[in-house]
């Protein structure tokens, strides 16, 4: 192995590991029904976040998007593989935290996702592979190309289903009742 695949080897690890915490943690590892499908886009759905993309797909690419651009304002002097281990990093932990008991009960309480259990370990490994499609996106494209994906994906998901990456950061630190109810109106 050269120093030059280390944190190539080091983001496979990360995301093994995230996978393995989350079976720790009793996360299903793919959806009860039995099956895994390649999409699915039913809204209150107790398969929600239980297959490989589903309507918060976008929000991980727009993760790996922003990553990108965070860590070239202000880790410009690490390489490109350091940063991506940084990028998964975040990721692994957003996607650990947010299938805690807590986290769950809190979109439970604040947002219409009455059905939501969390992920399955599938659901969490295809979101991570968006990030990192995300992360390649931004690397390859010009800046304005990549705004005009997240301005793409954040309003396509708030047309057809009243939430998106902002919408669901939002909820979650700070509950708005008139978004919930216009997201409960769908």
């Amino acid at each position: 192995m050269t120093k030059r695949m280390l944190p190539y080897w080091i983001t496979a690890a990360l995301i093994m590991a995230m996978a393995a915490v989350l079976l720790w943690m009793g996360r299903e590892p793919m959806c009860k029904c039995g099956t895994i499908k390649p999409w699915h886009f039913e809204l209150m759905s107790s398969e929600g976040s239980q297959h490989i993309i589903d309507w918060y797909t976008p929000s991980h690419l727009i993760h790996g998007l922003l990553f990108y651009g965070a860590l070239w304002l202000v880790a410009r002097r690490i390489s490109i593989g350091w940063r991506l281990v940084i990028a998964t990093a975040v990721e692994a932990a957003w996607e650990i935290v947010e299938n805690t008991n807590a986290v769950i009960e809190r979109y439970r309480e604040v947002t219409i996702s009455l059905d939501y259990y969390g992920d399955s370990v599938v659901n969490s490994v295809s979101d991570m592979a968006a990030m990192l499609i995300g992360f390649w996106l931004a690397r390859r494209l010009p800046v304005w190309v990549s705004i005009a994906i997240v301005v793409f994906f954040e309003v396509l998901t708030h047309w057809l289903i009243r939430d998106g990456l902002a919408l669901n950061v939002l909820m979650l630190i700070y509950p708005l009742d008139a978004v919930k109810d216009w997201q409960g109106a769908l």
